[in-house]
């Protein structure tokens, strides 16, 4: 089989197109004839070599991809040949609160990922995915979409006539988009670009805001609302402190992301406390949140955003696409 590894080190020049056996799945484990992946900002980090997580070198990239069953090993009592599937990225959060024990089994790292022709999961690592998705579509889904789902939905309660406040338009920011609307909440979407601005109103957000034009963002927001109910923050260092100061009191705030930086300096955290504000961290979310989420996104006939499409020999254009973060609306996908 075909399949993308890093031989030696991190970087794109270490991404080589390889020929490996087919695996043999064991006992209550699948083989997956993977179709398509997608790429997450997680992925970028990890090949780049600033994750601080163990890779063993040879390793197989990325976390998110779909898939076909073509043979199941011995006791599998959950799938079948001929089912449509995707991975969740902590192979064994099936249910309940985030744990060290379980959030180290991940696909894409520590464990190997989804960028071959054929992959070997655990049954109870996966689900089965919605029949009217692509298999480009279905791909974006275990990441950007079941954090969005998880933070606004499960954790965040996101209820009817709430307001959310999204950053960008990047595959979780979309998704958020779309939850939004599923739940009869209004969006507010920022970017620096008015054609993604256009983009995000034809999806059907309620307000833009270009934060190249108008840098107090968080002031615009405030005067729209009053206070957005609920913030996706996947900017970090540099967008922290603004999206707290959108909120509503009694508002959350969802940290999702660290596209702009890790660290914020001599923070005054009186903001937090005027606000009463929930603040709470994304571990993506586990396998029963994505089975809710697939049902929603069946029964609401949802289709992801994707963007661009690569085939699997290209990944480290589709990377680099990545990695420029401008050029793209929603998600990237590669081909296998």
């Amino acid at each position: 089989m075909k399949a993308i590894q890093l031989t030696n080190g991190f970087g794109f020049e270490e991404l080589n197109l390889t020929e490996l056996d087919i695996p043999t799945p064991g006992p209550h484990e699948v083989l997956i004839r993977m179709k398509a992946a997608s790429l997450n900002y997680r992925d970028l980090v990890i090949l780049s070599g600033l994750m601080p997580i163990e890779i063993k070198f040879p390793f197989i990239p990325l976390s998110d991809g779909a898939g076909e069953i073509v043979a199941v090993g011995q006791d599998v009592t959950r799938f079948q040949v001929g089912h449509r599937v995707a991975g969740n990225l902590q192979q064994r959060f099936i249910a309940g609160s985030p744990r060290a024990e379980v959030l180290r089994d991940s696909l894409g790292g520590p464990l190997n990922g989804v960028a071959a022709e054929y992959v070997v999961l655990h049954e109870d690592g996966i689900v089965h995915i919605p029949d009217h998705l692509t298999w480009e579509e279905a791909a974006t889904l275990p990441i950007a979409a079941l954090t969005a789902w998880s933070m606004l939905i499960e954790y965040g309660g996101l209820q009817a006539g709430d307001t959310v406040l999204l950053q960008g338009t990047g595959g979780v920011s979309i998704f958020g988009l779309q939850f939004a609307l599923m739940a009869g909440a209004r969006a507010i979407i920022t970017s620096r670009s008015n054609d993604k601005l256009e983009r995000a109103k034809a999806l059907g957000a309620w307000k833009t805001i270009n934060y190249s034009e108008v840098p107090d963002w968080d002031k615009a927001a405030l005067e729209l609302t009053g206070g957005v109910d609920h913030v996706l923050d996947v900017g970090g260092a540099s967008t922290m402190v603004k999206s707290i100061n959108a909120l509503r009191i009694g508002g959350t705030l969802s940290m999702v992301g660290f596209l702009s930086g890790l660290t914020i300096p001599e923070y005054d955290v009186t903001s937090i406390l005027q606000k009463a504000a929930t603040i709470r961290g994304s571990q993506v979310g586990n396998r029963d949140h994505f089975e809710k989420m697939n049902r929603a996104i069946a029964h609401h006939r949802l289709q992801p955003v994707v963007d661009r499409v690569f085939p699997l020999d290209r990944i480290g254009d589709a990377f680099a696409l990545l990695a420029e973060g401008k050029q793209y609306f929603g998600k990237i996908v590669v081909q296998i």
